[in-house]
């Protein structure tokens, strides 16, 4: 992964309730959400959802799939773990980490 796809990411993510929006997608697993169901566990207009989710899919986060009438959101599983591993990746490569730090990693 490249620093600045990270970096975008991140900066989606900072957002809190971005942030809650995309727990709620991980939570909900493979299956994903309604939009709808996304809105009430949020308890924000579909305007201000509209907004955050499109923020969420254009850096890759969240996918999104049409299914009759309803839109149904889904975390990017792949793209987690790409994010994840790129901040874990190089832990300690230029010191040896503090024991707590490695069980926390681990």
């Amino acid at each position: 992964m490249k620093l600045e796809k990270a970096a975008t990411q991140l900066e989606a993510l900072g957002n809190p309730t971005r942030l809650q929006l995309y727990r709620i997608l991980v939570r909900a697993g493979d299956e994903g959400l309604p939009v709808g169901s996304a809105q009430e566990k949020l308890a924000v207009p579909a305007s201000t959802l509209s907004h955050h989710l499109r923020r969420l899919v254009d850096t890759g986060l969240v996918t999104q799939e049409r299914q009759a009438t309803t839109l149904i959101c889904r975390a990017n599983y792949p793209g987690m773990n790409a994010l994840i591993g790129y901040l874990a990746d190089e832990c300690c490569a230029d010191a040896k980490c503090a024991p707590t730090a490695k069980k926390a990693i681990a």
